[in-house]
């Protein structure tokens, strides 16, 4: 998670309480992350849990979830959640502040994708 996303999400936890992340395989912004209201988001058996992003300031963790056909996509990269100015479209809940966040990523080294038992 970048600086700037983590200063984000506690503003907006501020405005909305705890907060969780789904990343589903849509097009546009469908494949762009989405954030919610904790449990606003239903999760499914479909669903991968990559983790939890740790804000500082924040007493409870951003959980983050991935449509399992997605995540078969992106396994074997580390993935950023950052933010950069500008509306995407949805219902995240950073969308009415002229923000977005969004997915940078960079393919695991050899040594990385062993050690996680990608290889």
């Amino acid at each position: 998670m970048s600086e700037s996303a983590g200063e984000w999400l506690r503003r907006l936890t501020d405005l909305h309480g705890p907060l969780m992340f789904h990343q589903s395989g849509g097009c546009c912004d469908g494949s762009s992350p989405m954030c919610f209201p904790d449990g606003e988001f239903r999760i499914g058996p479909a669903d991968v849990h990559l983790g939890d992003l740790m804000v500082e300031g924040l007493a409870k963790p951003v959980g983050f979830w991935m449509a399992a056909d997605q995540y078969e996509y992106w396994k074997h990269t580390q993935l950023t959640v950052d933010v950069v100015k500008g509306r995407g479209s949805g219902f995240s809940v950073e969308a009415p502040e002229g923000v977005r966040f969004l997915i940078r990523s960079r393919l695991f080294t050899d040594q990385e994708s062993e050690a996680l038992g990608l290889l």
